[in-house]
């Protein structure tokens, strides 16, 4: 298979890998995925022929994302990803337990989006100061 692609496609690319191989295995300790790290550490082994020497390092023989691209502004949008979903999540569950986690169907749809959006709307102007836990 040939993919032709400019260098700024080339450079999303990369992005794009590497979130995904995050979302894969950064969750899974010692129980990684060892194919999505091998074809990140292919794609980025790219770099070489582009020209993009600061965006991957060799460790242990095997070319990884460097630091220089993982400090680059990638995590603060895997960031920005985790809170969206922890908030649309945590809004959700909410928003069931309100309703004592009734079947979700047509007649109870609007009730459930309502609540969910007063939830974020709640975090959206005070995060999770608001939240307690009663024991």
């Amino acid at each position: 298979m040939q993919i032709e692609l400019s260098d700024r496609e080339f450079r999303r690319l990369l992005d794009l890998v590497y979130v995904g191989n995050w979302i894969m295995n950064s969750a899974r300790g010692d129980d990684r995925i060892l194919e999505y790290d091998e074809l990140e550490s292919k794609i980025f082994s790219y770099c070489m022929k582009n020209k993009m020497v600061s965006l991957f390092e060799v460790v242990d023989g095997e070319v990884v994302p460097s630091a220089r691209f993982a400090e680059g502004g990638i995590h603060e949008a895997i960031m920005d990803y985790e809170d969206t979903v922890f908030y649309e999540i945590l809004a959700e569950e909410l928003a069931r337990r309100d309703m004592d986690f009734a079947p979700i169907n047509q007649e109870n749809m609007e009730e459930l989006n309502e609540r969910i959006d007063e939830y974020i709307e709640e975090f959206e102007e005070n995060g999770v100061n608001n939240l307690s836990v009663d024991k």
